[in-house]
């Protein structure tokens, strides 16, 4: 296996970790928009990495049309678990087109205006550093909420 793929298998088992601690949230506290975290709620915190997923990998890099995704549009838990399924497809994707190919510079238009040149490894980076920047801000509002979260950090041996 690929050493990215390798790589993305390990967050997508963290990410596991992360659900398996959501299904222990009640609907309300998933979705509580918290004014500490700009608004922001654990469901909507996942939409949003989700759709930079979309957006960096499958919109810019790839060239694909996929819906937005959007916070409001998901229920629970096991519909954010599909809505991740095909992220995984879309990144695994993202993963084959450039493989072996990481130095390959993408020029990347922004909706608010301006470019730049952006190399495949510097977008495949960017997407998993951000889930896990996300990731931490998940447990600390489910902390808030009075929810004992798991180690949710790649130690796994």
């Amino acid at each position: 296996m690929d050493v990215l793929e390798s790589q993305y298998d390990l967050i997508r088992r963290t990410r596991e970790s992360l659900f398996r601690y959501c299904e222990t949230l009640s609907h309300t506290d998933y979705v509580k928009e918290l004014e500490s975290f700009g608004g922001d709620s654990i469901r909507s915190l996942h939409a949003h990495v989700a759709d930079c997923y979309r957006v960096w990998l499958g919109k810019r890099a790839l060239g694909t049309s996929l819906s937005e995704i959007r916070p409001d549009s998901i229920n629970d838990i096991q519909e954010m678990r599909e809505v991740f399924r095909r992220i995984d497809d879309l990144v695994l994707k993202f993963l084959n087109e450039f493989k072996g190919n990481w130095d390959k510079t993408l020029h990347v238009s922004f909706e608010k205006g301006g470019s730049a040149e952006i190399s495949a490894l510097w977008l495949f980076t960017h997407t998993i550093t951000h889930e896990f920047h996300h990731k931490g801000q998940i447990v600390k509002i489910g902390r808030q909420l009075g929810y004992i979260p798991p180690d949710t950090d790649l130690i796994e041996f």
